[in-house]
């Protein structure tokens, strides 16, 4: 198995190496240098392997390491970032997200 980003899907990715099957993967959009985390999925043939894990915290780094923002949307991204707070530093909840562009835009 290996993990990538593709960012021409949109979407980091955990690929089965044998058959270059993707077992899994974190579906994400840009905004304003926030990464926002829509789905994540995980084939059900890999179910229960703990690839969603391994998954989420490659696209976490990723996105810390490439000095961006997280906007968790996705309930598996939420939860895990919930149970890993060393990330809380670069993680825009939802509420706060959508208060602060709403102060930004001078509607709030």
């Amino acid at each position: 198995m290996h993990l990538q980003d593709n960012p021409a899907q949109q979407r980091y990715e955990i690929i089965d190496d044998d058959g270059g099957v993707v077992a899994g993967f974190a579906a994400y959009r840009n905004r304003e240098g926030r990464r926002v985390f829509t789905h994540t999925e995980v084939s059900e043939a890999y179910a229960g392997l703990g690839l969603a894990g391994e998954l989420a915290r490659y696209a976490i780094e990723h996105v810390r390491d490439a000095g961006l923002r997280i906007i968790p949307l996705c309930p598996f991204i939420a939860k895990w970032l919930k149970r890993h707070p060393e990330y809380g530093e670069i993680v825009d909840w939802p509420q706060a997200a959508a208060d602060a562009e709403r102060a930004e835009a001078g509607t709030a």
